[in-house]
């Protein structure tokens, strides 16, 4: 077997070779044969004729995603941008139409998403864009949807990843917000001094209450004590006058005595007038004469007791 022999294997073969090709997963080749479509070949390996197939091209199954930023304006006239993100993919049984029907499929997607948004968001004012992105994402979803369908295209998702309005808006906004918190902090500041304020008026209340019960209590014993006093100096003979003069008597020199007791204390005694005054000391000196003559005529009446 001489040269031009080997030569002609060898080129039979890479020419054999040059029809053998491999599709990835996740993906769909399309064969043409003179610039027809005759098939489209799933993930493996596979043979076509060398100079009369070729693959026009290579489609990819997967999920992809488009990111779209547009700018438009909202009812309140504010101008934002929004970034609106499509996730889409080729339907196996339609990849025929995605691959011819379509030049430019992502500029369709945009040229959807644009029309949509501009439709939506000018009927919203700037908070209700963002409190209703999910309604404009499924606006935006719904239109692809009905339309891409038609070429192959399943839209799976549309999402609202980002607004971003004016710097000077946004700026606004927050001052707006920072504003709103102060104003609820300052509610709730005074709220828990108001609370503070009750409740130490219902404390003082209760402690007033108390404190008048205990004099009250004091008072009535007072009472209860001097009554049992005059009891028990009636019983010994001395009538109702007498015993109140003698106690009186009794309480005066008490509390001169706790008095005298405490350190660097004075007594000032102011009476009305001279001769009032006069009068309450003979009235006292009196008072205490009586309680002593009183006290010896008791004395005098238990020892004649005792003699007989």
């Amino acid at each position: 077997m001489n040269l031009s022999t080997y030569v002609i294997i060898l080129f039979v073969v890479l020419f054999l070779l040059s029809g053998v090709f491999v599709v990835k997963q996740q993906t769909s080749a399309l064969i043409e044969r003179f610039g027809k479509f005759i098939a489209f070949r799933n993930p493996g390996l596979h043979f076509k004729i060398p100079l009369i197939d070729k693959i026009a091209g290579r489609v990819s199954l997967r999920v992809l995603q488009l990111d779209v930023i547009v700018e438009t304006k909202t009812k309140d006239d504010v101008f934002v941008k929004l970034k609106v993100s499509v996730q889409y993919k080729i339907l196996p049984d339609h990849v025929y139409d995605a691959f011819y029907k379509l030049d430019f499929p992502q500029d369709q997607i945009t040229s959807y998403v644009f029309d949509v948004v501009r439709a939506v968001v000018p009927k919203m004012r700037l908070d209700d864009v963002f409190e209703k992105k999910d309604e404009i994402a499924n606006a935006v979803k719904g239109e692809l949807n009905d339309a891409m369908i038609n070429y192959g295209y399943d839209i799976i998702k549309a999402l609202v990843t980002d607004i971003d309005p004016d710097a000077e808006v946004k700026t606004a906004m927050n001052r707006i917000n920072a504003a709103e918190r102060q104003k609820i902090a300052a509610q709730y500041e005074g709220d828990a001094a108001r609370i503070l304020i009750v409740e130490k008026a219902k404390a003082e209340a209760q402690s007033k209450r108390l404190q008048g019960q205990g004099i009250a209590d004091q008072r009535r014993e007072i009472a209860r004590g001097l009554e049992e006093s005059v009891d028990v100096l009636n019983n010994v003979g001395i009538n109702s006058q007498e015993a109140s003069a003698l106690i009186v008597v009794t309480q005066h020199y008490d509390t001169l005595q706790s008095i005298g007791e405490a350190t660097n204390s004075n007594l000032i005694l102011l009476p009305n007038s001279p001769q009032a005054g006069s009068d309450m000391l003979n009235n006292m000196v009196a008072s205490f004469t009586a309680s002593n003559q009183i006290g010896e005529a008791m004395k005098k009446e238990n020892l004649k007791k005792k003699g007989e």
